[in-house]
This record gives structure tokens, sequence and C-alpha cells, in this order.
């Protein structure tokens, strides 16, 4: 049987924000959750949020020392995403390299698999 693919990496990049973001965070032992919702023209975006722990069937991520939780109802959507974190002059954000996507709208807000 053919091993599955990760469901999420993380660049240095984004390790290292995510590090930040949870040395910031008002809520103690928190770590951040991903998932899909709905939204925007091509019909899903990621939707990142804090959370204290994992819901009973949440995929549990560690990568380069990083712990991130994924909805289940997710990873379909997301198995094999590479997760970047991206500065420039004009905006900063995380940047999601999803081999599944087949389409995304204009304006970057959302995409479709």
């Amino acid at each position: 049987m053919r091993e599955r693919p990760k469901a999420l990496t993380l660049t240095d990049a984004a390790a290292d924000r995510v590090r930040a973001l949870m040395a910031m965070c008002d809520h103690d032992g928190s770590f951040l959750r991903l998932g899909v919702e709905t939204k925007g023209c091509s019909g899903l975006s990621y939707k990142m949020e804090y959370v204290r722990q994992a819901q009973p069937l949440d995929e549990v991520v560690e990568d380069k020392g990083v712990r991130i939780y994924i909805d289940p109802k997710a990873v379909m959507f997301v198995l094999g995403t590479e997760v970047d974190y991206v500065e420039d002059k004009f905006q900063s954000g995380f940047v999601f390299r999803n081999p599944l996507e087949k389409g995304r709208c204009g304006c970057g807000e959302s995409f479709h698999v």
C-alpha cells in the first residue's frame, strides 16, 4: 500500500512565524488550527484560528518543531500542501502551495479543487 503524503508541511519561514504568533498569543497553551470554509468566488478559503486543544478527529501535524491541528473536514482539501510565510513591501502573510488546487479567484482569496 502506498503511503499517504503528509497533510501539511511548513517552510522555515512559516514555522518561525507560527512560533512568533504563539509567543504573542494571549491564550497560554494554544495552538493553530487550519480549516477551510466556503467563501469567495472560487468556493473555498483557508481559515486559521487559535485553539487550546485538538478536536477529537483533528489531524495533528508536527513539522520543524511546530504543531498545527487540521480540521478533519479540511484534510481532503489540503493534503500535501506546503505553507510558507512571505513578507514584501506591500503585504505579509501565509502562502499555501496546494497541489490539489485547480484554480483561484482573481483576488487570491479563495480556491477550488
